[in-house]
């Protein structure tokens, strides 16, 4: 008893440092070879609980309970800015929502070992494991990425891995071949500690050099790349707010006025000759909550900056139409006034919307602080001053269909505006960028941050900041950033790479599911047999 005790709580103890390991990966930390490293120990310790299970029951149990603890461990540590102003219900909730999935794949691992557990070891076998693992990982990333409410994948093991040489692999399939490199690379590991060391060392070499050698080579079709580039003069406005806190609605008037103010102050630069005249700017999410299509002062004061400026403004407001409100983003030019808009796609639920509102009310009393968004359509490009730009509003970059539309759109540049006031000090803003700095990978495009309270921030297509404001304080970024017209393996493929390796995920724990069926009918047959004998 003690010794199984002893077990547990080490193992335990392992899962739950290779969720830390996980977390540490992503930013502001951002050690991304701690993913690996973490996943390592974690197929470790399923590995040493598991060749001391008594049976497929308890071989199951093992990896789903310590599937558990590296989810739930790693989801707490990741999202504790979802309940800065909310109350830690909000934070716990839904890093135990996010564990179920952690479960999911704890299970399917446990149907993988039973059936493996026990047979010849050989290069096939090993083959079988170190591609079916990570495969139903990946399965299960893209069930909670998807699932329900449009999904959350915020969290996907991707986004950790953006100072590391297994980016590169995003703009071969997008995110999910990240993740499957990195929990590759984490198994191979593994298994080298377990003295498996022909097959999985060549793995491992060809996941960790591949990254490095597809950073080198082009993955882009159909324009230039490198130093040929056009480029544009792009500004991001960030004006700050007044105060934090959950109440930024009842602090619109100032919130405009303060990306008013830096707007105009940017115009008195360039009229000084301390700045060129910028050919696009953008202003954050939620930069004029108040409606400049209801209020014609506050349209009159856009105009006048953008007059002031010379250039269009892609400005964040909200808008509303027979159905409801719309979080929009619309170009405003220095003489036409408004001009294409983009409406929010993919809104935040229980933030934007809230689901089962007359149900959640009787939980908490911020219920009825969520908004009441109608989410929008269309393929995510504006035009500015015929510049095809591709628009991800805050939560939307974390979405692999909103950038991808854009590009099959015709978008040579990207802006993401975004409000995250609401969130304080956090490391929401920082794991945000570092989604967008993926995406700019992934498509070979630059993408503008513009935040109302940072961090903003140019991002180059191969993911690097040039450039950046500090959290709330009032900035303006500019620079010439290339505009491209290439398409990435990624793009041209779209979700079918994800989808391929999710279908090969979910065929390897089928198969060893119905592997473990017939063996258990086997065995009842057997025990009946032998019963029937022995009344004879």
């Amino acid at each position: 008893m003690i010794r199984f005790l002893l077990l547990t709580a080490a193992a335990a103890a392992a899962a739950a440092a290779a969720g830390v390991a996980q977390f540490a990966s992503y930013q502001p930390t951002g050690l991304w070879w701690a993913a690996p490293l973490g996943f390592a120990l974690f197929f470790y310790a399923v590995h040493r609980a598991v060749e001391s299970a008594a049976d497929a029951r308890h071989i199951r149990r093992w990896a789903m309970w310590l599937g558990w603890v590296q989810g739930l461990v790693c989801y707490l540590f990741l999202l504790p800015w979802v309940g800065e102003y909310v109350g830690a219900i909000a934070w716990i909730g839904l890093a135990l929502l996010e564990s179920l999935y952690s479960l999911l794949f704890g299970l399917g691992l446990g149907l993988i070992c039973v059936a493996v557990r026990g047979r010849q070891r050989g290069r096939g076998l090993t083959l079988l494991v170190l591609l079916g693992v990570p495969a139903w990982f990946v399965a299960t990333e893209w069930l909670r990425s998807t699932w329900p409410f449009g999904g959350f994948g915020w969290g996907r093991v991707a986004w950790g891995q953006i100072t590391g040489p297994l980016a590169q692999w995003v703009s071969v399939a997008g995110p999910a071949l990240v993740t499957y490199a990195v929990v590759v690379s984490g198994l191979a590991l593994a298994m080298l500690l377990q003295r498996r060391y022909v097959t999985v060392a060549s793995t491992l070499a060809v996941t960790l050099g591949g990254g490095l050698v597809l950073s080198l080579i082009p993955t882009s079709w159909g324009g230039t790349v490198g130093g040929d580039d056009e480029t544009l003069n792009v500004v991001a406005v960030q004006g700050n707010v007044p105060r934090l806190g959950l109440d930024f609605n009842s602090q619109r008037s100032a919130v405009l006025n303060n990306h008013l103010t830096q707007t105009h102050r940017l115009a008195e630069e360039i009229d000084a000759g301390e700045r060129p005249r910028p050919d696009l700017v953008i202003w954050p999410e939620n930069a004029s909550d108040i409606n400049p299509f209801t209020d014609p002062a506050v349209a009159d004061e856009i105009t006048a900056a953008a007059r002031a400026v010379g250039a269009p403004l892609l400005v964040g407001t909200i808008t509303r139409d027979e159905e409801g409100a719309r979080n929009t983003a619309v170009v405003w030019g220095p003489e036409t006034g408004a001009g294409d808009q983009h409406v929010k796609k993919f809104l935040q639920p229980f933030g934007e919307y809230m689901p089962y509102r007359d149900l959640l009310r009787h939980v908490s009393p911020y219920v009825d602080m969520a908004g009441d968004f109608k989410a929008g359509d269309g393929d995510g490009v504006v035009e500015m001053d015929d510049v095809p730009v591709g628009v991800a509003t805050c939560y939307e970059a974390s979405f692999d269909g909103a950038y991808r539309d854009a590009v099959r759109a015709g978008a040579t540049l990207f802006a993401s505006p975004t409000n995250n006031a609401t969130f304080g000090f956090t490391d929401m803003t920082f794991q945000q960028l570092a989604i967008n700095r993926m995406r700019a990978i992934e498509y070979d495009r630059s993408v503008i941050v513009a935040a109302t309270s940072g961090v903003s921030a140019i991002v180059d297509p191969d993911g690097s900041v040039t450039d950046r404001t500090e959290i709330f304080r009032a900035g303006l970024l500019q620079e010439d950033v290339p505009v491209r017209d290439t398409e990435t393996l990624s793009a041209r493929i779209g979700p079918f790479g994800e989808w391929l390796i999710a279908l090969a995920g979910a065929g390897v724990v089928l198969y060893a599911g119905f592997r473990q069926k017939n063996k258990t009918q086997k065995y009842h047959k057997t025990q009946k047999n032998q019963k029937n004998q022995k009344k004879r």
